[in-house]
């Protein structure tokens, strides 16, 4: 992997963490709180009771750690790329979609190592509503912060409990960010010229922001589930025996349109997200590394 992606990807992956947290919070409240009936009744409430700090929740956490997720990712998905193109020869040009797809599938398994304990520690500390404001009392919350989580859920669940919902994570980001990967590719090649190797800035942010509300399109089922079994017996008891226990149970009792919920906010975050991830990216790698390498384009999905 080559330090110019890991610098790119890195600080691409943080702003668009800083730009669709709050976006993200509302998401985890929806999926796994019956309180609220929807984006705007979540968002009114949490400022209600929150302030804008409740929408902001957990985020310390995934902004120290993003640097080592786009690093696997990236460099997963860019040693694949090559990989194949080697296996077939380098006479064959650039890589083939199905290459892309395959590539970007592998690099998002890969991430989860990383990624699954700090995702955890994310939507504990989103779903935790307790707060004081107003004058009015509240609960004292669980956590006191990400540190604190962290050494809770090892305390009580043991050390792998940093990985539960592990497997629809797995589930959720392979295809995902197959998807993601290929989307952005495609949509670059259309939106170029044929003279170039990238498309100009504004096509960057236009395939960006599309190819993130693909991969949440395509990821949403599993992130619902994911979200379930990670605050499944944090505020309450154990609700669900296991994974396919969780999707039997989720659609007995609200049905299969319940995965599909958060699909509109994931979306609506998705788009500027991926928009800024892509435009921080490509500016970063074009100032850093000025003579273009003839590999698809990257980036890092939040």
């Amino acid at each position: 992997m080559h330090l110019v992606d890991f610098v790119s990807g890195s600080l691409g992956g943080a702003c668009g963490v800083a730009v669709g947290y709050p976006l993200d919070t509302v998401k985890v409240r929806i999926q796994t709180q019956k309180q609220f009936t929807g984006v705007y009744h979540c968002a009114v409430e949490t400022f209600s009771k929150e302030g804008v700090h409740g929408f902001f929740k957990g985020m310390s956490l995934p902004m120290a750690t993003v640097s080592m997720t786009s690093s696997v990712v990236f460099g997963t998905y860019r040693n694949c790329l090559q990989c194949l193109k080697q296996a077939r020869g380098a006479d064959w040009g650039p890589n083939t979609k199905l290459e892309i797809f395959l590539s970007g599938m592998v690099g998002g398994v890969a991430q989860i190592s990383v990624m699954s304990p700090g995702d955890i520690v994310k939507v504990r500390l989103q779903c935790q509503t307790e707060s004081k404001r107003g004058g009015a009392s509240m609960p004292k919350p669980k956590y006191h912060g990400p540190v604190h989580c962290l050494l809770s859920i090892i305390k009580q669940e043991g050390f792998m409990g940093l990985y539960r919902g592990a497997l629809p994570l797995m589930l959720r980001d392979g295809p995902s960010y197959a998807t993601y990967f290929l989307t952005y590719t495609t949509i670059c090649e259309w939106l170029s010229d044929g003279s170039k190797t990238k498309a100009d800035w504004s096509g960057v942010m236009l395939a960006g922001g599309i190819a993130g509300m693909a991969g949440w399109t395509v990821g949403t089922p599993m992130d619902v589930i994911k979200a379930r079994l990670q605050m499944d017996g944090a505020r309450e008891t154990k609700r669900y025996k296991g994974f396919f226990h969780c999707i039997a149970e989720t659609v007995k009792v609200e049905g299969a349109g319940v995965f599909f919920r958060s699909l509109g906010v994931n979306c609506l975050r998705a788009f500027p997200v991926n928009m800024v991830v892509f435009f921080t990216y490509e500016v970063l790698t074009r100032f850093l590394q000025p003579t273009p390498e003839n590999v698809e384009p990257t980036s890092f999905r939040v």
